[in-house]
């Protein structure tokens, strides 16, 4: 399992100055221990032009299989030739003061941007995922790719060379390395808990919670731990955008644009009917943001249990402190709609204003099958914008959507045929209304569904 890293002559950097970086000599081959083998550090070249260091790790294959809970149970495997969470491990025991940015004799080489390529002989992945993951951090990405034995009719397997090449400082690749390669990584070798998050998001600061493939590199790296994915990526959410500015200025800004025709208190004020009407005592609304709808809720004795859920916990701050005084029958809870949630398990209905559009179109199925299939309430209320209408505000053209987060927005024939169709799919009925002054070409400015079991 070799790395090789290179950086050649820029910006007055000698490249040999690498090694106060790595805290590793280039006169010396050093060799390191590790629970699962050990580790080779070498600088196969070294000039004023350009320096190589290399890092080679072996792992013993029977070892492995032998020692308990390292998820083998076969002698015959890769992990000793594809880069792995072994190989990510071997990392941190190598280049730990690198990771973490320390570098005593040259400390202003730490955030120096450098021109850095890095090569790893065998990973196993998918050529497409990968540069997923590595394009949007501002690499080029080369494969090539190992092929299996064409005599026997095997031909393309999923084993590559990559190269990743980039001009950034060196903490900064080796941090990405040591997040991503886990990632590639589907039989992570050791146990995930609260640490290995607070690792994650140790090495992902300022740049996992903007990456497009956040999610799906949250539930790799977490070995698809639903609880600890939903707490990592509330906390990313948070880190990504200022959660004050979102709920206040953006919100603001489309509560102004819908102000004319009173769309918000009309809205508000339709699911508080609506709920009341339907009899129920516990009640969850879901992306509650600061709280207006519950402001609303707590008037009426019929609720005895309301669950107001938001992935922004400065939201959920602002929804208290609307709230002023304490009500022992609301809870107040920080969590995604994405995953799983027991707290909620038992709720009979279930409100979602304006919300839905916030989500980014993939993981729309995750979210309607936690709320249709896991909590399955009696009754869902979804309200969402009527993309139709949006030519009808003076300041909303060049199809520019109401609101900054909003990932899509739908028309009332797309709105419709997404919602019969999840109703269909898991035992509900589901009627619509249109919310707001009505135009006869463009509808009205929102709609809802209200689904029924």
């Amino acid at each position: 399992m070799l790395m090789t890293l290179s950086c050649t002559a820029c910006d007055n950097f000698d490249p040999a100055d690498l090694g106060y970086l790595v805290h590793k000599h280039p006169d010396k081959v050093q060799t390191y221990s590790v629970a699962h083998g050990k580790v080779h550090v070498f600088y196969p070249e070294v000039s004023p032009q350009r320096c190589r260091l290399s890092m080679l790790l072996e792992i013993d294959p029977v070892g492995l299989v032998r020692r308990p809970g390292q998820g083998l149970d076969q002698y015959v495997n890769d992990r000793p030739y594809a880069a792995s969470s072994f190989f990510a491990v071997a990392m941190n025991r190598v280049f730990r003061e690198a990771l973490l940015g320390r570098c005593k004799d040259r400390p202003q080489l730490v955030k120096q941007e450098l021109d850095l390529e890095v090569q790893l002989s065998v990973v196993r992945c998918q050529p497409d995922y990968l540069r997923q993951l590595f394009l949007p951090l501002g690499y080029a990405v080369e494969t090539i790719n190992h092929a299996l034995d064409p005599h026997l009719g095997w031909h393309q397997g999923p084993y590559h060379t990559v190269t990743l090449k980039g001009r950034c400082p060196l903490q900064q690749l080796l941090n990405h390395l040591y997040i991503l390669l886990p990632v590639l990584d589907r039989q992570k070798h050791y146990y995930v808990d609260k640490d290995e998050l607070e690792k994650l998001l140790l090495k992902g600061e300022g740049w996992l919670a903007q990456h497009p493939q956040k999610n799906s590199i949250v539930e790799r790296y977490l070995k698809f731990r639903s609880g600890l994915t939903r707490d990592a990526l509330a906390r990313l959410q948070e880190d990504n955008a200022d959660p004050e500015r979102i709920t206040l200025e953006a919100d603001q800004a489309e509560e102004e644009l819908e102000k004319p025709v009173r769309l918000h208190d009309l809205r508000l004020d339709r699911v508080t009917e609506l709920l009341k009407e339907s009899g129920f005592s516990h009640i969850a609304d879901l992306g509650c943001g600061s709280g207006k709808l519950v402001s609303r809720l707590r008037k009426f004795r019929q609720f005895q249990r309301i669950q107001a859920v938001d992935v922004s916990y400065q939201a959920l701050v602002m929804a208290k402190e609307k709230l002023r005084s304490e009500d022992a029958r609301i809870e107040l809870l920080h969590g995604s709609l994405l995953y799983r949630d027991s707290r909620l398990q038992g709720c009979q209905a279930v409100a979602m204003v304006e919300v839905i559009e916030h989500l980014d179109p993939p993981r729309l199925r995750a979210c309607t099958k936690n709320l249709f299939a896991f909590l399955k309430p009696q009754l869902v209320i979804i309200t969402t914008p009527n993309r139709e209408y949006n030519q009808l505000f003076p300041n909303l053209n060049g199809g520019r959507l109401r609101h900054n987060d909003h990932r899509f927005e739908w028309t009332r024939c797309e709105f419709h045929a997404w919602a019969q169709e999840t109703a269909g799919q898991h035992g509900y009925r589901v009627d619509f209304e249109d919310l707001g002054p009505a135009d006869p070409i463009h509808g009205s400015p929102s709609q809802m569904g209200v689904f029924r079991r």
